[in-house]
C-alpha cells in the first residue's frame, strides 16, 4: 500500500502539532509520527504538568497567610497524591483534546517510531511514507551531569520529578534555570527543605542581573538555601559533594540543568524545528518556527519572551542591562509596591524594568504577578518599533499591573 503525503512530521510537540494544523489548514495532506504520547514534552512532561502542580503549591501557600485578608482557613493541609492525580487529569484531558483536534483536521497520526530513509521518505511500523516535505520536531530530553547517573530514585531528572508519589523531606536542586526555579518554589511551598546549587555566579544566570538578584532575595525570604559559583563534584552513597568542600545529605537530588536535543541524523532537504535544533528550547519559540516554515511569517529569535512561573512571575524580552554599554541607554525601574493593585492582591513583591535607546524600548524585565501577560505588551512595542514617546499616548486602565509600564515610560 502506498502512503503519499504532502508533509510528514516527526514529533507531535508544539513544533510538530502547530506545523500540522497550519499545513492542514492550507489544504496539505499531513502525516505525523509519534512514538510516545501526542503533545510532546510540553504537554506531557514539561510546561503543563509543572504549572498544574505549581498552581496547587501557590493556592496552598496563599491559604496559609490569608488571615490579613479577613479570611479564616484553619487546619489547611494538602494531599500530594491528589495533587499529582489532578495534574494527570489535566494532562490527559488536554491530550485527548489535541488528539481530537488533529483528527478533525484530518492529520494522520501514526503512533510508531519513525526512521528517516531519505529526504522524502519515512519508515514507521514496517511501512514507508513518501512525503514532499519532511519536518523533524523530535524535541529534547533531560540533560545529565557527566559521570552522574540518574536512577529515578535518589537522583531525579525533570521527567522523574513529575511522578513522585510523595514529597521528600529535603532536596538538592542542581541548576537554577526555569526548571530549577519553578521546582524550588513548588517544594518550598510544600515545606520541603530546598537547597539550590548553581555553577554560575548568579541564580537564573540567563536573566538580567537585577532579576537574578531579586530572585536571590525572594529565595532568602522563602528560606530556600542556595550556592552560587559552586558545582557538584560527585554524588556518592546518597551524599552530594560540592566543589567548595561541603557535603550535603538530602533525601533526593533533582538534576535541572536543562535539556539536550534528541539525536537524529541530519539529512539535506529536511527541516528541523523546535527543541531538536538545540537553540532556544521554549514551546512558543517552537510553535513560531513551525508557523514561519508553513506560513512564511517571519520570526525574530532575538525577541522571544522568557517566563518563569510561580509567585511572583518572572518575565523578560530583548536585551539585558549587562548586554548594553554603559552610557548608551536609559533605564527605568518601578517597584510593584508602588501600584495600588498589588496591595489589593497582597502581591507587592517585584519590579518593572525597561531599557531604551534612542526613544525605543530595547529590553524589559519584570518580576511581578501577571508578568507573563505584561511582557507581551512591551514585546509588541519592541517588535513594531513603537517609540517611547508614542507609547505615552496610550491610556492604561487603573488599577492594574500594566499601568506600571506606563509609569516606567515617564522615567525614560
Amino acid at each position: 500500500m502506498e502512503h503519499i503525503y504532502d508533509i510528514g512530521i516527526i514529533g507531535s510537540g508544539p513544533a510538530g502539532y502547530t506545523a500540522a494544523f497550519h499545513a492542514a489548514a492550507k489544504g496539505f495532506s499531513v502525516v505525523m509520527f509519534e512514538k510516545d504520547k501526542v503533545g510532546g514534552v510540553c504537554l506531557n512532561k514539561g510546561c503543563i504538568p509543572t504549572k498544574a502542580i505549581l498552581h496547587s503549591a501557590q493556592v496552598y501557600e496563599e491559604l496559609q497567610c490569608c488571615d490579613s485578608l479577613g479570611i479564616s482557613a484553619e487546619n489547611v493541609s494538602f494531599n500530594f497524591a491528589k495533587i499529582i492525580e489532578h495534574k494527570n487529569q489535566i494532562v490527559e484531558r488536554l491530550r485527548k483534546n489535541l488528539e481530537l483536534s488533529l483528527k478533525n483536521a484530518k492529520v494522520n497520526v501514526v503512533k510508531a517510531e519513525a526512521k528517516i530513509v531519505s529526504a522524502n521518505k519515512i519508515e514507521a511500523a514496517g511501512e514507508v511514507y513518501e512525503c514532499k516535505d519532511v519536518i523533524v520536531a523530535a524535541g529534547a530530553e533531560p540533560r545529565n551531569f557527566k559521570g552522574i547517573e540518574v536512577d529515578g530514585k535518589f537522583i531525579l531528572n525533570s521527567d522523574d520529578v513529575l511522578n513522585l508519589e510523595k514529597l521528600p523531606k529535603s532536596i538538592v536542586i542542581a541548576g537554577s534555570g526555569a526548571i530549577g526555579i519553578e521546582w524550588s518554589r513548588i517544594f518550598a511551598a510544600f515545606g520541603v527543605d530546598v537547597t539550590v546549587v548553581e555553577l554560575a555566579e548568579n541564580l537564573l544566570p540567563l536573566a538580567d542581573i537585577e532579576v537574578s538578584k531579586r530572585v536571590e532575595r525572594i529565595f532568602k525570604t522563602k528560606k530556600i538555601k542556595f550556592f552560587k559559583g559552586i558545582g557538584i563534584e560527585k554524588i556518592e552513597n546518597e551524599k552530594v559533594y560540592l566543589t567548595n568542600g561541603e557535603i550535603l545529605e538530602p533525601e533526593c537530588v533533582l538534576v535541572a540543568i536543562g535539556r539536550q536535543a534528541c539525536e537524529i541524523s541530519k539529512i539535506d532537504g529536511i527541516t528541523f524545528i523546535g527543541d531538536v535544533c538545540g537553540a532556544i528550547q521554549l514551546a512558543h519559540y517552537a510553535s513560531k518556527q513551525a508557523i514561519e516554515h508553513i506560513d512564511g511569517i517571519a520570526l525574530d529569535k532575538n525577541l522571544v519572551p522568557s517566563v518563569i512561573y510561580g509567585n511572583p512571575e518572572i518575565a523578560w524580552a530583548g536585551k539585558r542591562e549587562q548586554d548594553l554599554e554603559e552610557g548608551t541607554y536609559k533605564k527605568a525601574v518601578l517597584l510593584i509596591s508602588a501600584l495600588g493593585k498589588s496591595h489589593c492582591d497582597n502581591s507587592t513583591e517585584g519590579f518593572i524594568k525597561i531599557l531604551s535607546q534612542d526613544d525605543k524600548i530595547v529590553g524589559a524585565h519584570i518580576v511581578s504577578k501577571e508578568a507573563s501577560a505584561m511582557i507581551q505588551e512591551i514585546l509588541i512595542a519592541i517588535q513594531n518599533n513603537i517609540s517611547v514617546s508614542k507609547l505615552k499616548e496610550i491610556c492604561f486602565a487603573h488599577p492594574t499591573y500594566s499601568e506600571g509600564i506606563y509609569e516606567c515610560l515617564f522615567k525614560l
